[in-house]
């Protein structure tokens, strides 16, 4: 699924995203590690993965997700 970044700290590696439908979703440090970036910025595109409502997976989004 794809998201908008709309947040992202680089010292806790937390953040947020929107969706296309304009929903916001947090994700937590964990899910940030999960993919194998290093940074993100406001405004990038990124793929995501949800599990039970949670954000789990983070990537860009030309990588593919698990």
């Amino acid at each position: 699924m794809q998201a908008t970044v709309k947040t992202f700290d680089a010292a806790t590696r937390s953040g947020s995203v929107f969706l296309d439908d304009g929903t916001e979703i947090p994700f937590e440090a964990e899910a940030f590690d999960a993919g194998p970036l290093r940074h993100l910025r406001s405004g990038q595109r990124v793929n995501i993965v949800l599990t039970a409502g949670r954000v789990t997976y983070v990537t860009l989004s030309t990588f593919p997700t698990p």
